[in-house]
């Protein structure tokens, strides 16, 4: 029996349809980009689309977690669990807990090398900082780093590691190869976390007594101490080209926006609610802050207004919300040449183009 060119033109035209179909579909699902918000009273990670700005999962951990951190490809999320004394390591792909590692006692902040090979963990139970190795998802040590450390950040050439202390007041720099501390730096009262600027040349902490503190990581020593007044502020987020630092304000509800080239106050954003935690998307664009009232609220970092107000949970407790993290993806075209579209393995992109075509529509 034969088939005549006609329909034989038409099967073809029908398959290549449906091969792009098909295409266009695996491209749009894999393309997420997504925030996880540690979620206390649930013992849950929520997490939400950053496209559409909804809550889309929630996925059990631990007991009371709290610190999130994000591999550099955006495939696992790891998260401390104070009440369980562990880690829970997460595959983006299926938003399932595929590891759980026992640590130091009430783990607290979490932080990953920049090539995403370790893990830090601040333990404020035991005193100490556990280093998780991810190729196994194992604890492969235990380090002193100051009493009661709650906050640990990663040089960005992941060379050191700055552990806060709150019961000595001080910043302890560790040596990434060696484990080794290579300095302290004291700080007037309980530094809380640390921000570095993209090329890693300063580094801020706040204090809780409402202190700004600007570090030389090159000397290891504070080169600004600067009350910052009214702010009451919290936490901090840098933007991709160091320029700006956004505070987050509970008490005054709003997010204050600190200039790092005057170390000034140059504005701030009003709120509904009142912000403990900020993340920046990747490109800097978008700004979402972790609220007190269990909301997450979604700022345009262009025109510095609210855009968007998440409910992430409703039950009878406020305060539920503690942390967040944004999947990685790329900042503009370069990040998808020379086969650099392959670092995003949480976005799954196929080829350089469809890496572009990301970048393109989410410019804003």
């Amino acid at each position: 029996m034969s088939i005549s060119p006609f329909r034989l033109q038409r099967f073809a035209v029908a398959a290549i349809f449906l091969s792009l179909l098909l295409s266009s579909a695996i491209t749009t699902t894999q393309a997420q980009a997504r925030a996880y918000v540690t979620n206390s009273c649930d013992n849950a990670i929520a997490v939400i689309d950053t496209d559409t700005n909804t809550v889309v999962a929630s996925i059990p951990v631990g007991l009371r977690p709290l610190g999130v951190a994000i591999s550099p490809d955006g495939t696992r999320v790891y998260v401390t669990n104070q009440a369980s004394n562990t880690v829970s390591v997460i595959d983006t792909a299926t938003n399932t807990v595929i590891a759980t590692i026992p640590v130091g006692t009430l783990p607290f902040e979490i932080a990953i090398t920049p090539d995403g090979s370790r893990v830090y963990v601040a333990n404020v139970g035991s005193g100490d900082v556990s280093i998780i190795d991810t190729a196994t998802n194992t604890l492969v040590n235990t380090i002193f780093a100051g009493l009661f450390p709650l906050g640990v950040a990663v040089t960005p050439d992941g060379t050191r590691l700055y552990v806060s202390s709150n019961s000595t007041n001080t910043i302890t720099v560790l040596d990434t190869a060696t484990n080794a501390v290579v300095s302290t730096i004291p700080i007037v009262l309980n530094p809380l976390s640390v921000v570095f600027t993209p090329d890693g040349a300063r580094a801020y902490v706040e204090e809780s007594n409402e202190f700004f503190n600007v570090i030389d990581t090159a000397t290891n020593t504070v080169v600004l101490h600067a009350l910052q007044a009214a702010t009451f502020h919290d936490r901090m987020a840098i933007s991709p080209d160091g320029a700006r630092l956004y505070v987050t304000s509970p008490i005054l509800t709003q997010v204050v926006i600190i200039d790092t080239s005057t170390n000034a106050v140059v504005d701030s954003i009003p709120l509904s609610y009142s912000p403990i935690i900020p993340a920046l998307t990747s490109n800097g664009t978008r700004l979402y802050t972790v609220n007190v009232q269990n909301t997450v609220s979604v700022i345009d970092t262009l025109t510095n207004t609210v855009t968007d107000t998440i409910t992430v949970t409703t039950g009878p407790n406020i305060g539920c919300l503690v942390r967040i993290a944004i999947t990685p993806t790329p900042k503009s075209k370069d990040d998808c040449k020379d086969g650099g579209y392959k670092k995003f393995g949480a976005l799954g992109f196929p080829n350089q183009g469809q890496c572009v075509k990301y970048v393109n529509a989410h410019a804003k």
